[in-house]
């Protein structure tokens, strides 16, 4: 390692605690400094490259320094950095907000604007409990899927059900309660627990104010995929038991599925719909939830400091993040980016076969531009998923598998030669850990 590197690096080790991550790890494994990005890759000070394979926590879509949102939040940054969004607006936000209305589900008219992820799933929340006491119920309990992720403040991991995350927390947590996710992606397995879903709205309805789900894609459970008939029939529950249904497309929208929504597949609009990651294109933090009129006019009143929604963000709407929005979807637009993204869909598809015949694959599932490769035999004492995360970075991979999950999350610009290089330096890195 360079002498600068390793002054970044120790640099770094005296003064920052690092997201998601057992700081012990970095006495045996270096930190990696960015110098820089460009397309689908990224740079160290020693000039090595690094294929972005997850797209930096699944938040970039049309590669790093991409010259159409740079110039957009170049333009921005001469007119306008910030202001409140509290009786104040402008254009970026405006516009934006229009954008977002014409691409979601029909029903979904009114634009909230939130900070990151976990924020909008704590205002979707809110909003949903909120609006029955409104309408004169209280409503307390929330339903969401097993296996789920939906974030890690205190509203988010309660409606979550991945251990690791949770489990330490559970004293802190508001009421909630699961049903099964579909098995597989099978319609059969989405009828199945259907039936399931059926019973507890039926049974505790009254008592729930929203049902979230992930549509399609469980993306921190483990990459778990389903059918679209299962959101199909959920909307339909939903609404026969008037029980919200919240759609996390935070990680699953603009384009992911391989439509822009995951659930434009159901063709089905929720209450809510919550945006992130991708929104900005991976540049900087937004989100919005998305809802109906109907709800919005729950809270529309003369001041009521307890029927009004009080929830507020200082960097609410931000109009640098906003550009960056709008830019993002003008690249939709422009490059046909959904028609392509089927295309480099199938070509994975295609390359990863050859993983089935690995002994420690136990699975190969994929839906639109998220590849999962999921190994059996997993002990997690054993680390494997660090191991094949090292051996991915000294071949030039970013690779970040979720335990015995290895997936491929690429930004869309990626050529062909790169997703060669990206799967086969994943498939000789689970033949490492086995010593084939």
């Amino acid at each position: 390692m360079s002498m600068e590197n390793t002054t970044i690096m120790n640099r770094d080790l005296e003064v920052i605690w690092h997201p998601c991550t057992q700081m012990k790890d970095h006495e045996v494994l270096p930190l990696i400094p960015i110098s820089s990005g460009k397309g689908v890759y990224l740079y160290d000070f020693e000039g090595n490259s690094y294929i972005d394979a997850i797209s930096s926590w699944w938040v970039n879509l049309f590669g790093h320094c991409n010259e159409h949102i740079n110039n957009a939040i170049k333009k921005q940054l001469d007119t306008l950095e910030h202001v409140l969004l509290a009786g104040f607006t402008h254009s970026p936000a405006i516009e934006l907000a229009h954008r977002l209305v014409d691409i979601t589900p029909k029903d979904l008219t009114k634009v909230f604007y939130v900070d990151n992820g976990s924020s909008a799933i704590e205002a979707s929340l809110k909003m949903s409990y909120h609006y029955h006491l409104n309408k004169g119920r209280t409503k307390s309990i929330f339903l969401s899927l097993s296996n789920s992720y939906h974030g890690e403040t205190i509203g988010a991991l309660s409606v979550g059900d991945v251990e690791l995350y949770k489990e330490t927390y559970k004293p802190l947590l508001i009421d909630n309660i699961q049903v099964s996710v579909p098995k597989d992606q099978t319609i059969e397995a989405s009828n199945e627990a259907l039936i399931e879903l059926e019973e507890v709205l039926k049974s505790r309805g009254h008592e729930i104010s929203a049902f979230i789900i992930e549509p399609l894609i469980q993306g921190a459970g483990g990459m778990k995929m389903y059918h679209y008939n299962y959101i199909i029939g959920a909307r339909e529950l939903t609404k026969k038991y008037g029980v919200h249904l919240i759609a996390d497309e935070i990680m699953t929208g603009f384009g992911r599925t391989g439509k822009m929504f995951g659930c434009d597949w159901a063709e089905i609009s929720p209450d809510f719909m919550t945006l992130s990651k991708g929104l900005t294109g991976g540049y900087l933090p937004l989100s919005v939830v998305m809802t109906t009129d109907d709800i919005y006019m729950a809270f529309y009143c003369d001041y009521n400091e307890h029927k009004s929604f009080l929830h507020s963000h200082s960097y609410t709407g931000n109009p640098l993040g906003c550009s960056a929005g709008i830019a993002s979807l003008e690249i939709f637009e422009r490059d046909n980016i959904l028609v392509e993204n089927v295309k480099k869909s199938k070509y994975i598809l295609d390359c990863v076969e050859k993983f089935k015949s690995l002994p420690n694959v136990d699975e190969v599932r994929q839906q639109g531009m998220i590849t999962a490769i999921e190994l059996k035999g997993y002990n997690p004492k054993d680390r494997i998923g660090l191991k094949i995360y090292d051996y991915g970075l000294k071949n030039g991979v970013l690779l970040r598998p979720l335990g015995s999950v290895i997936y491929f999350m690429p930004p869309y610009i990626i050529t062909y030669e790169e997703i060669d290089k990206m799967i086969d330096v994943a498939y000789e890195g689970i033949k490492s850990v086995i010593g084939l």
